[in-house]
């Protein structure tokens, strides 16, 4: 699920069925200097809170008949500095719940690796 503003601006080998506004940042400060969108992105996951974040993903998890669900966004990680508002997310969830969201990263064999979030 794509948690973005924008839609993807290149081609995927898959579709994206849905898509969680609430977890993308606000344009207010999606040019902010890491620090401050840090502040400002965590604030907005403060006021939805866990409970309500989970439900959402419960919702799509039923829907789609998979509690298998990817937090989608476009940033390249494997470029030195750069970082992404998934990872916020992630080190938030952490901090709120205890449960950690890991990267679905290639395994040896060349397939992913995945965890479950709910």
């Amino acid at each position: 699920m794509r948690i973005t503003l924008g839609g993807v601006r290149f081609k995927l080998p898959y579709s994206l069925t849905h898509s969680v506004r609430e977890l993308a940042p606000r344009r207010d400060y999606l040019k902010a200097p890491e620090p401050e969108f840090a502040a400002a992105f965590r604030s907005d996951l403060d006021r939805l809170g866990p409970e309500r974040i989970a439900a959402r993903l419960r919702q799509i998890a039923e829907a789609e008949g998979d509690h298998r669900l990817v937090l989608l966004c476009f940033e390249d990680l494997a470029k030195p500095g750069l970082w992404c508002h998934r990872r916020m997310f992630a080190a938030w969830w952490k901090d709120r719940t205890g449960d950690e969201v890991r990267e679905l990263s290639p395994m040896e064999d060349g397939h992913y690796q995945q965890g479950t979030l709910l």
